[in-house]
């Protein structure tokens, strides 16, 4: 069989598929958005990384309104608690996904001893009778939080079998597959069942497949949602191992499923999806989550977009670039901006903590495009009132929009105060070290904030010192 013929890509063409994979070439919905714009949107990204943080708001909320605009945030919450449309569990990471992913994620839960981390297996290993009485106790006294279990440790002692136990036990049973999450609570604590008491029949009676058809599945599903993707990028999405990935995509390649092109500029094989949209220009407005499926995987996002962006929220304050909770601004096509955000409940201001735009930008243009998305964004949030600190090479331009961003009282509007003009600070997420595989495609990572820049809720080995906040909001 003859090698298929690659397709030479320019840049600019494979940025708008990526765009257009990822939900950012429809226009937004001009009336209210409900329960079938989010399934269907859920579909198509096929993973909503979930995260504890909430200094602005949860962030699997806000893809949604990254694409669709304002929506009520119940409705996403419906789709896992009531109507069971998506389910819990690791993919890239801690992850929403629709329930038809399940059966193609069950070899993952199978080789739980290979995939899991840390605790979760030493428990299971050394107290098998300890998993076993707690799963009898979801058994009988479920749907249960891991704050329910704080009796439940088993007799040996140690820092190892602490009051998190219970926990370590029910992430084991999570992992699984034994048990899943129903829903969260308002505070983000995980509220876990029996499987076979959540997950709609239909789902539990579908065959499982193959490993080997099940990765072919779940690649292609990275490709529909990418549009355009290395390897890298393919494997990455569902957290896959390079040997299985490779296989999938040869696979997928020789079926006529995968495209393989050349794109100017990427340095590396790419995949293109057959049915990928080719839209000739994209109008996006959006700010984006630092979860966000179109910039998680941060060396796809400075090949796609020539935007370098970092994490800083367990960067020390005075070391930060850009700030604690950032915000990439999409505008058309490119990424043009940055804004660090916070919610400020009590006061009812969506706080605009600093501001900076990209080289070249039309930046009268960009500021009064990034006000009205922060109006949107403060307006779907119940903040009365935009306020920006001053703080950023754009934040003179934000504040002389008309009326949309007023400046905080007494701000020097400017750049960030620390460090010298033209010497980036160390953001210190690229120098820390990951644990062994990490970034290797060998499955969802144990959840290290402090090794990886980032940080979950479900942090099953205690709670340490995060940053600025100590152990904010994790599962109890």
């Amino acid at each position: 069989m003859s090698a298929p013929q690659v397709e030479r890509l320019p840049a600019r063409l494979a940025r708008r598929i990526a765009l257009a994979a990822q939900g950012f070439a429809d226009p937004r919905p001009t009336g209210p958005v409900g329960a079938r714009q989010l399934r269907r949107l859920t579909e198509r990204l096929a993973v909503v990384q979930i995260d504890s943080v909430n200094v602005l708001s949860r962030s699997h909320y806000l893809p949604a309104f990254s694409r669709l605009g304002a929506y009520p945030r119940t409705a996403l919450d419906e789709l896992t608690a009531r109507r069971h449309a998506v389910f819990e569990y690791w993919a890239h990471e801690a992850s929403f996904l629709p329930v038809r992913l399940h059966p193609h994620l069950r070899w993952r839960m199978a080789a739980a001893e290979e995939h899991a981390w840390g605790n979760m297996v030493r428990l299971q290993r050394e107290q098998p009778g300890f998993v076993a009485e707690v799963l009898d106790r979801v058994r009988v006294d479920g749907p249960l939080r891991a704050s329910e279990l704080l009796d439940e440790k088993p007799e040996r002692s140690g820092t190892m079998w602490n009051w998190h136990a219970g926990k370590v036990a029910l992430e084991w049973l999570f992992f699984t597959g034994a048990i899943t999450a129903t829903h969260r609570t308002t505070s983000f604590e995980k509220v876990y069942d029996l499987t076979e008491r959540v997950l709609p029949a239909a789902v539990l009676d579908t065959p499982t497949p193959d490993p080997g058809d099940a990765v072919r599945e779940l690649v292609r599903t990275a490709a529909r949602a990418l549009g355009v993707a290395t390897e890298r990028d393919l494997r990455d999405y569902f957290r896959l191992r390079p040997a299985a990935a490779r296989t999938a995509i040869a696979e997928l390649v020789d079926a006529g499923e995968l495209l393989p092109v050349h794109v100017a500029g990427w340095g590396a094989p790419a995949w293109l999806d057959p049915g990928a949209r080719r839209p000739r220009w994209i109008r996006a407005r959006a700010l984006l989550s630092p979860f966000d499926s179109l910039v998680w995987e941060r060396p796809r996002v400075e090949r796609i977009f020539g935007f370098r962006y970092r994490l800083e929220i367990y960067t020390p304050a005075a070391r930060r670039v850009h700030g604690y909770y950032v915000l990439p601004f999409l505008l058309g096509d490119r990424l043009v901006a940055r804004a660090d955000l916070k919610a400020d409940r009590q006061a009812g201001v969506l706080r605009v903590q600093a501001v900076y735009g990209e080289h070249g930008i039309d930046r009268p243009l960009v500021a009064d495009a990034l006000a009205d998305e922060l109006r949107l964004m403060a307006d779907w949030l119940e903040l009365d009132d935009v306020v920006c600190t001053g703080r950023g090479d754009l934040a003179a331009d934000l504040v002389r929009t008309a009326g949309s961003v007023r400046a905080d009282v007494g701000a020097q509007l400017g750049p960030w105060p620390g460090g010298q003009a033209g010497q980036p600070q160390d953001d210190g997420e690229s120098r820390r070290p990951a644990r062994p595989g990490a970034g290797q495609g060998a499955g969802p990572r144990r959840p290290d904030h402090r090794a990886q820049g980032e940080r979950h809720d479900d942090d099953v080995v205690g709670v340490a010192q995060h940053g600025d906040h100590v152990g904010h909001e994790i599962d109890r």
